[in-house]
């Protein structure tokens, strides 16, 4: 006698990681249009919807935030002691940094040919009003402070004076935040003695080990937010600046973008072919952190990600990748340190009417190369903007009349940042021969966070077998 068969019971299957941040970015539009439409109450304050958006924008946020000192810290060190196992170590860190700067150096030349052909600031109906001087300005100084940290931690504690209209202080509010750099410091030189000391360091070579392993996995959760925090990063973007303020820096927007698409899509793709990588293999490899870092505006929070990609996706060896990765993530920005503050500078000057001279135009390429590890230990690409202009001698004051739409352009400098972090160890592990090809050729790149795939994946990630 036969048995009816057994009906199984389908499981449901989301939809893979890079969808559901597409389905968080177009519902965020449109909740962002729909916050406006409500419009404010009737006591100015903004509605409950710009609220929401807000809220859940700024949590996903902090919470990559917070684990970024322990991520950075664990990841230098554990990377400069994996780095023992790779022969000439030293070479490719500087083929690294070499590499970094070619394409920062590419980067900038693209964004002042820009700025000079488009015009922005000349092109613009912003007005004089929005002047405003930056909250927080970047200089040459704090590179140099920034290289002695100032606890072992490389906390700051920031203080803000209230002050009444006569001037005098009546109040003061303090924030405690961080300095990339200075963490940065204290990882290499940590990492360095502790491989000095030899086998007694081991175990905290190996607790350090294991507790990166725990942080990237505690991220990968907050990760796994992303869909969500899409959602109140852009519909609050879009409630919050609206399509007036893009109106009236349209050509300055249009400018900043078209250099971060020529960077993406035409520097890096021939950087890859002129090293016989194929592109495609490379978007398709790299594509779930630059997604991400598009949506998070955050390279250090996408780190894990990009770590995961250029390991799993495009074939660099981990022991490589482990220090290359987190170097980048706090250093090579072509999008925020080269683009943006070309564009930019040269937005400024034509806006206040300043000439600027063929040895600006080399002072803004030079910033843009070593600049941006001055300004690796602070919150924005408004620090590096400020750094360039300060530099050239323009009032930082132009700097007000950029930040209406500054989350806007942040999200695309963000992506190219993240895709250069990937880029350059791939292209250094192709010249120095240690590219996995098969594994960079390979057409199963995975979505590292599809649901099917994301624990075994979370697991190699983490070093867990």
């Amino acid at each position: 006698m036969s048995s009816a068969p057994t009906a199984t019971k389908k499981r449901f299957k989301w939809p893979s990681f890079s969808v559901q941040v597409i389905i968080g970015l177009i519902l965020g539009v449109l909740l962002g249009w729909l916050a406006l439409t409500i419009g404010p109450p009737a006591d100015g304050s903004d509605n409950w919807l710009v609220v929401t958006l807000s809220t859940i924008g700024s949590s996903f946020v902090t919470l990559l935030r917070a684990v970024v000192p322990p991520l950075v810290f664990t990841a230098i060190v554990a990377s400069i002691a994996n780095l023992r196992g790779i022969a000439n170590g030293a070479r490719l860190a500087a083929k690294t940094l070499i590499w970094f700067a070619i394409t920062a150096l590419i980067s900038v030349v693209i964004g002042i040919a820009l700025g000079l052909i488009m015009k922005p600031g000349l092109n613009t109906t912003v007005s004089a009003d929005a002047v405003a001087d930056p909250s927080r300005t970047g200089s040459w100084l704090d590179f140099l402070n920034g290289l002695i940290p100032s606890n072992f931690l490389g906390l700051e504690v920031f203080t803000r004076l209230a002050t009444d209209e006569g001037g005098l202080v009546t109040g003061a509010s303090s924030n405690v935040g961080f300095n990339v750099l200075q963490i940065l410091i204290i990882a290499i030189v940590v990492g360095i003695a502790a491989l000095r000391v030899g086998a007694k360091a081991q175990p905290f070579l190996d607790f350090t080990a294991s507790a990166l392993k725990v942080i990237q996995k505690a991220l990968w959760w907050i990760i796994r937010l992303a869909p969500i925090g899409t959602v109140g990063l852009i519909g609050n973007a879009i409630a919050s600046y609206g399509w007036s303020s893009v109106g009236s820096l349209g050509t300055y927007a249009l400018a900043i973008y078209i250099g971060l698409a020529l960077v993406l899509l035409v520097v890096y793709p021939a950087i890859l072919l002129f090293n016989r990588l194929s592109v495609r293999s490379y978007f398709r490899g790299a594509w779930p952190a630059i997604q991400l870092g598009f949506v998070s505006r955050s390279s250090i929070g996408t780190l894990p990600v990009t770590e995961a990609v250029t390991q799993r996706n495009l074939g660099v060896p981990a022991a490589y990748a482990s220090f290359a990765v987190p170097l980048g993530a706090t250093t090579k920005m072509d999008g925020c340190a080269a683009i943006y503050p070309a564009i930019s500078a040269i937005f400024v000057a034509q806006f206040f009417g300043v000439p600027l001279g063929f040895s600006d135009y080399l002072l803004i390429v030079f910033v843009a190369v070593v600049g941006s590890a001055a300004t690796a230990g602070m919150t924005g690409a408004t620090v590096m903007l400020t750094l360039t202009l300060s530099t050239l001698g323009l009032p930082l004051e132009g700097v007000g009349l950029l930040l209406a739409i500054d989350p806007i352009l942040d999200m695309g400098r963000t992506a190219v940042n993240v895709a250069g972090q990937a880029l350059v160890p791939t292209v250094v592990a192709k010249r120095e021969g240690i590219l996995d090809l098969q594994k960079y050729s390979s057409t199963n790149s995975a979505d590292l966070l599809s649901d099917d795939q994301s624990e075994g994946i979370t697991k190699e990630v983490v070093g867990v077998r």
